[in-house]
Parts: structure tokens; sequence; C-alpha cells
């Protein structure tokens, strides 16, 4: 990937972040209850998770979701449970009240 940012898009008609890097779209499903967002499915390439655009997306949607405020996350998903463990000192007020990852 050449660039360091990541083009995030919250399309939330279908429920979920999205980026489109070489004509592949990655997104990332979720719903929302109560003021928590269930971060679910993530669909993205084996090539994109090893050339850094999995962390690069991971941490878009999580400062998009930090600069919001007042909205606390729950990762269902393996990828982002594993990615929120690595940074959890960095987002620790994400996550909701009572919650271990």
């Amino acid at each position: 990937m050449e660039e360091d940012t990541i083009e995030l898009k919250d399309n939330e008609f279908l429920r979920q972040f999205e980026t489109n890097i070489d004509n592949e779209l990655i997104k990332l499903e979720y719903s929302l209850q109560e003021r928590k967002i269930f971060l679910s499915k993530l669909t993205i390439s084996e090539e994109r998770r090893s050339d850094g655009t999995l962390e690069k997306f991971l941490t878009a949607i999580f400062d998009y979701i930090l600069d919001k405020g007042r909205i606390r996350i729950v990762p269902t998903g393996k990828d982002v449970a594993t990615f929120f463990r690595a940074n959890k000192s960095k987002y620790s007020d994400l996550l909701p009240i009572g919650m271990n990852i």
C-alpha cells in the first residue's frame, strides 16, 4: 500500500465500514445497539492482511469511533479482538464497563 492513510467510509445503509484499495473493497460489518457498536465480519484478502492494510484499516475505524465519543466497541470478530488486545492502552476507554478482551 502506498499511502499511510485509509480513506474510510461509514456506509450506514449497509452497516459497514469500507475502504477501497487497488479496486479491492475491504469492509467490516457492524451493528449498533444502545450506544455500543458490535464489530463483526471483516472482509479482506490475505495479501492485504500481510501488507499492513489490516492494521491501518482497523486503526482508522477505532479512531473514527473514538472521535465520535459516547459509543463503546464490542469486538465480536477475531481480527478485531486481536487488534484491540494489541492496542488496548490506546483504546481501553472504548470498551464497555465490565467487559474484558
